[in-house]
């Protein structure tokens, strides 16, 4: 049986993930901030016994650190870290933004993934096997007004993703960045702190991707042979596409 690693587990593509590979056989870590949401999807898929959870906020470094250290053996072999912990907050322009939202996003997207990477690399080099998933987003490629650091962020996990897989080159280990496009999660409702209303509006009149294809796509790629590597993966739904670029008239 193989093992998962989940970060953002409570919600979203993470507890997606989570349930469709505990369907097909896999012992997983979820982690999240919210105990008793883990707590409920560790009873859900099984229990103790094939669900281990580790509740922390995976931008504080010495909580991740603790909670790769303290693995039961039975968890201790890593076969995929799937890095989805990340948020967005906000949407207002570059010079009114709340910096405390933009430091916000800065350690959850960018020092999460890395402290979570850096600690659980050096077991699967040890074993020559292995794979990291990381979710990014198409803001990584098509920046747009109000993502400022969002869109930098998951920029930075693309580039990220890139420069590891030339590190570990030659490992065995496989990397792949997943880019969603608009999906109906609870995305919104965080980035615009719990206004319904506004969240709403993202998913008016359309057809957003859903978590459970994201999820779907993580499984296609983890039962790929272990001599393939995708290395990114920008997924968008049928009904978005990218646009022009703007230009300023003055009137």
């Amino acid at each position: 049986m193989k093992t998962a690693l989940i970060t953002g587990a409570t919600s979203g593509f993470g507890e997606a993930c989570a349930r469709l590979l505990a369907a097909n056989d896999w012992r997983l870590i979820i982690t999240g901030r919210r105990q008793e949401r883990l707590d409920k999807l560790q009873q859900a898929l099984g229990g103790a016994d094939n669900v281990h959870i580790a509740c922390f906020d995976i931008s504080q470094r010495d909580a991740v650190e603790q909670a790769i250290v303290s693995l039961p053996a039975a968890f201790s072999e890593i076969d995929l870290l799937l890095n989805n912990a990340g948020l967005a907050l906000g949407l207002e322009p570059a010079d009114q933004t709340n910096l405390d939202d933009w430091e916000q996003m800065v350690d959850t997207n960018i020092k999460g993934l890395m402290y979570m990477t850096r600690l659980v690399l050096p077991s699967m080099r040890q074993r020559g096997i292995g794979y990291v998933i990381n979710i990014g987003s198409i803001a990584g490629n098509w920046p747009y007004p109000g993502g400022n650091v969002y869109c930098a962020s998951k920029a930075f996990v693309r580039q990220f993703s890139l420069a590891i897989r030339a590190d570990l080159l030659g490992t065995g280990i496989r990397v792949t960045n997943i880019e969603p496009g608009n999906a109906e999660t609870e995305f919104s409702m965080v980035r615009f702190k719990d206004d319904e209303q506004r969240a709403d509006k993202v998913y008016d009149k359309t057809t957003a991707l859903t978590a459970e294809d994201i999820a779907n796509t993580v499984l296609w790629l983890v039962n790929t042979p272990d001599h393939v590597n995708v290395t990114t993966m920008e997924i968008m739904p049928t009904e978005q596409a990218t646009g022009p670029l703007a230009i300023y008239r003055s009137s």
